[in-house]
């Protein structure tokens, strides 16, 4: 099975991922909050999102246990300067589901179980 179509410099074009740090007032309280922007050209966002489909369908039971043991998730660093513009941060994109269990994460908390 080909894995990894290869090893650095995944995305195409201009992307740039950073972190915004907002300030307002939410009934006269101050309230901070963090956003993730992501912004890129037409190449950059293209070649981003084949990336992502290239994660998601990836069938990461059939990788070999030298490059994707079981428990391990499939992911790639996006880095300023290589995959990324110099101003972004460094950025992880990989699957939630472990290889043979298709476990989450403990940190992982479910949208349906925010109430």
């Amino acid at each position: 099975m080909r894995y990894k179509r290869m090893r650095g410099n995944e995305i195409e074009g201009h992307l740039d991922i950073f972190i915004s740090r907002n300030e307002g007032k939410d009934d006269e309280k101050s309230v901070i909050w963090n956003e993730i922007l992501i912004h890129g050209d037409p190449e950059g966002l293209k070649s981003f999102a084949k990336l992502l489909v290239e994660i998601a369908d990836l069938n990461q039971e059939k990788v070999d246990n030298k490059y994707l043991p079981v428990g391990a998730r499939e992911h790639y660093h996006l880095r300023p300067g290589f995959e990324l513009a110099n101003s972004s941060i460094e950025v992880i994109v990989g699957r939630l589901d472990a290889k043979g269990t298709g476990a989450f994460y403990d940190r992982y908390v479910s949208k349906d179980k925010l109430e």
